[in-house]
């Protein structure tokens, strides 16, 4: 299999269940942090929402890309998702290459899960349930279908000087997370640990995406 259909496979199983999959590392921020100033459940219902809503295939292009792009920067925990995602093979790469991975990134993420979102697009989410887990809330989601079961997604939030942001999202017991560490591994190692090699299938699977491939 080449590495475009390995990405291909990875933006299936990584929305495996019919949610978003955005992928994070959480981290805890020291005691002398602000209070949140709004409710995880009001952020994760808003988050969810809007992105259904920005994904409805009807929508231009550039608008559904913009209003995506914008929802995931500015509620999704950007620099550590990018750099847990890279692990260790983060050494490999130089400066420049490092620049244009998380350049990359935000536009890969976009695209890829943009994409996969249009088949539930301005369906019906609400807030199910919400916990704490290691001190940071957990909050659950349901995506009703009208052919099928509804889809369960547990968005996983991090304080990041008082707001809340999307750690880690979770479908069906999957860390979307732990699953894109594992694809962007396969993709370096594959090519003999070139780290030159993820940023050239980030490209193809963007290319991919807006020519209707993903």
């Amino acid at each position: 299999m080449n590495l475009l259909s390995h990405a291909t496979l990875m933006s299936r199983r990584l929305l495996l269940g019919g949610g978003i999959g955005i992928m994070a590392i959480p981290m805890r921020v020291g005691a002398a942090r602000a209070a949140p100033s709004e409710d995880p459940r009001a952020v994760v219902q808003y988050v969810a929402a809007e992105g259904l809503a920005a994904a409805d295939p009807r929508l231009p292009f550039k608008q559904r890309f913009h209003r995506l792009r914008k929802l995931f920067s500015h509620y999704f925990d950007i620099g550590h998702i990018a750099a847990f995602a890279l692990g260790h093979y983060r050494r490999l790469a130089t400066p420049e290459q490092l620049r244009q991975y998380n350049h990359l990134y935000v536009t890969f993420t976009v695209e890829v899960y943009g994409g996969q979102l249009a088949q539930y697009a301005n369906l019906p989410v609400r807030v199910t349930d919400s916990r704490l887990s290691e001190g940071e809330p957990v909050v659950t989601t349901e995506i009703s279908r009208p052919d099928a079961g509804p889809v369960k997604i547990d968005w996983y939030l991090v304080d990041r000087h008082g707001r809340w942001k999307v750690g880690d999202v979770n479908i069906g017991g999957i860390s979307m997370k732990d699953s894109q560490r594992q694809y962007f591994a396969q993709w370096i190692e594959t090519n003999g640990g070139q780290f030159g090699a993820l940023l050239a299938v980030m490209r193809q699977v963007i290319t991919a995406s807006r020519q209707g491939a993903i």
